[in-house]
């Protein structure tokens, strides 16, 4: 799924066939932070701390992001959180 099909998804509400990392990315685009952050609390691999941190930048706790990132493998990004998202969207898909 590519950011076209899913911003398409998240106006049409649709969250079928949606990995769970996915639909984590669908919540936050959708505007619902919490019911994104819900989705990887309790997952356990890269990829979701990716999404983790990602979420705790965009709430603006930049240390818990930077612990996040670190899970991940990765360093807090320059670009922007709407960068990001379509970042991670891609990644994921």
């Amino acid at each position: 799924m590519d950011v076209s099909e899913m911003r398409r998804a998240i106006r049409e509400g649709r969250t079928d066939g949606l990995s769970d990392h996915l639909l984590a990315m669908w919540h936050d685009g959708a505007g619902d932070w919490a019911a994104a952050h819900a989705v990887v609390q309790d997952m356990d691999d890269a990829a979701a701390a990716w999404i983790h941190a990602y979420l705790h930048r965009r709430e603006g706790d930049l240390a818990n992001a930077d612990y996040w990132y670190r899970r991940a493998g990765r360093k807090r990004p320059a670009m922007g959180l709407d960068q990001e998202w379509a970042a991670l969207v891609e990644a994921l898909s």
